[in-house]
């Protein structure tokens, strides 16, 4: 990958990081559309997972820290592998499916999570099910928010490769 490539990519990770700490609904965020967006373009698998999470650790530590933060750290490294499939396909319709699987991947992990670390509901099947169910709400805005921030980061960064030749991948599609 060219300099300029990964110091822009880089950036972008960190300005989408940086926009957690703004004022937000709550769910509305880049977590998601920053994985999905690091696995679909760091042509080093390794960058994919560090960097964002990276970024994401330094945005907690000022948001400041939460209980099973592991979880989402989990769910965050398991987008990064979604955007894995991008790699050679990154339209619309692409992009846009890793997106809506990447939120329903984050809603069942982090419920789930909640539901076996929490008294908040019974351990049985029905407590499960009403955990998700009264997660519904929550998922409302975390698609949202993975929609907007996939096509930001997706959409500025496609427009930004056809006006500058050096961002372009030096990868050869298959």
């Amino acid at each position: 990958m060219n300099k300029e490539r990964l110091v822009t990519l880089t950036l972008i990770i960190l300005a989408a990081a940086t926009a957690r700490l703004l004022p937000h609904p709550h769910n509305v965020a880049p977590i998601a559309a920053i994985a999905l967006f690091a696995g679909a373009h760091f042509e080093r698998k390794w960058q994919a997972f560090v960097l964002p999470l990276l970024a994401m650790l330094v945005s907690d530590a000022i948001i400041g820290f939460y209980d099973a933060m592991w979880v989402t750290y989990l769910a965050f490294a398991t987008v990064v592998c979604l955007g894995f499939l991008l790699r050679k396909n990154k339209s619309f319709l692409a992009v846009a499916g890793a997106t809506v699987s990447g939120s329903v991947l984050f809603f069942l992990v982090s419920n789930f999570a909640l539901w076996m670390h929490h008294n908040l509901y019974p351990h049985t099947l029905d407590g499960i099910m009403e955990s998700y169910t009264m997660a519904l709400p929550f998922f409302r805005n975390t698609l949202i928010g993975d929609l907007f921030y996939s096509g930001l980061l997706f959409g500025g960064f496609a427009l930004a490769e056809r006006k500058f030749t050096p961002l372009r991948s030096n990868r050869v599609s298959a």
